[in-house]
């Protein structure tokens, strides 16, 4: 079945819940390569006017999450921003809120992924160039996870519950530093949710 894209009317009729179930059952299609079919020729055609996305998710750089395919989303479909580690910013931060509030999606989305090598860096103290700066933001996720092992990417369990910590604490920080998006989401308007993408088998699991 070809899946059409999503207009003003579709947009209107979602709801939060909606959505994320949505994108939950696109990681189910995607895992078992039973993928929508697009027509993006026609889905070129049909978003030159406008555009209606679901969502925005706020995903890691890395080229093995390719946010569109991971949630079998098409042209039209989602908001992605992407910054190596997957933290916030004020730049991310206005384009969420631009997302949300201007352009009508109800979900936000914070994907972690499994062996992030901005976590990694940031595990290990790293400083380079402009890269010093980056890792500082994932930092406090470092700096609040407990381990009784080594504190380093060398321990994989300690950089597994860092992911996991940074998804969450820029989900805080997002409600924090946003009171556009906070109030959205205290009026049931949005969501905001996280979950990790495993590299080994493609499954996002929510947080």
């Amino acid at each position: 079945m070809i899946k059409d894209i999503i207009n003003k009317e579709k947009q209107d009729a979602l709801n939060p819940q909606k959505v994320l179930n949505e994108l939950m059952a696109g990681n189910e299609r995607f895992t078992g390569n039973n993928m929508h079919e697009r027509d993006f020729s026609s889905q070129i055609a049909q978003t030159s006017g406008g555009q209606w996305p679901q969502a925005v998710v706020l995903s890691c750089i890395d080229s093995r999450v390719p946010v569109e395919t991971i949630f079998d989303q098409g042209i039209g479909d989602i908001f992605v921003a992407r910054v190596a580690g997957n933290f916030e910013n004020t730049d991310i931060l206005g384009s969420m809120e631009y997302s949300c509030k201007v352009a009508g999606s109800k979900l936000v989305f914070v994907l972690g992924h499994e062996a992030c090598g901005a976590v990694k860096a940031a595990c290990d103290h790293v400083e380079l160039g402009n890269i010093t700066h980056l890792l500082s933001n994932i930092e406090p996720a470092v700096s609040s996870t407990k381990t009784d092992g080594e504190r380093s990417s060398k321990n994989d369990s300690f950089v597994a519950d860092v992911i996991e910590n940074n998804v969450r604490l820029t989900m805080e920080r997002i409600r924090e530093k946003s009171p556009i998006l906070k109030e959205m989401e205290e009026k049931g308007e949005i969501k905001i949710v996280g979950g990790v993408y495993s590299i080994s088998n493609g499954k996002v699991s929510l947080l």
